[in-house]
């Protein structure tokens, strides 16, 4: 993201500050937590079944420790255990803003899968993170620097007019 906002200086004239910020997008889609015996899955897919569902639990695992209040800095969280994880870890405790949408089906035959879903993403909901904006060092700097640069060049102008009341120079 690229900020731009111009400000109007005391001399009238406009100044432009930019902003450059960054940004890291996780999309994840969480399917495939279903059971065995109702997709009745066989050979590679039963296999890709059973990884997905080893990856889910892991989640499950940082998300309890972390959005837990008792546990909350007290107990080991193992992000190392799953590479869903290790990849979520700015995500779940770290500096990002997270955002978890949960689909449900409204059909009473797949009411089990609606509730753990429901509970999988209440859990989710209790993780607290701190996200801190990410300005990047050098155009702040710059941003700084540009302003100090107006500053001194108005305080110029205005000695070169004779005006020194109002300026920071003095003859």
């Amino acid at each position: 993201l690229v900020e731009q906002s111009i400000v109007l200086s005391s001399d009238g004239t406009e100044e432009e500050n930019v902003q450059v910020r960054r940004s890291k997008f996780n999309f994840v889609d969480l399917a495939g937590s279903e059971r065995q015996k109702r997709t009745q899955a066989r050979g590679k897919r039963l296999k890709e079944g059973i990884d997905i569902n080893k990856g889910l639990l892991v989640l499950g695992n940082v998300i309890s420790a972390l959005g837990d209040p008792k546990k909350r800095g007290k107990t080991f969280v193992p992000y190392r255990d799953s590479k869903l994880t290790r990849l979520l870890k700015g995500s779940l405790g770290g500096n990002h803003k997270t955002l978890m949408i949960a689909c449900v089906s409204p059909s009473s035959d797949n009411m089990d899968e609606t509730l753990n879903c429901l509970r999988y993403a209440n859990r989710a909901k209790n993780i607290q993170n701190n996200a801190i904006v990410n300005v990047d060092a050098s155009s702040q700097l710059l941003t700084e620097l540009k302003s100090q640069v107006r500053a001194l060049a108005g305080d110029l102008i205005r000695v070169k007019d004779g005006d020194t009341a109002a300026g920071s120079f003095t003859r």
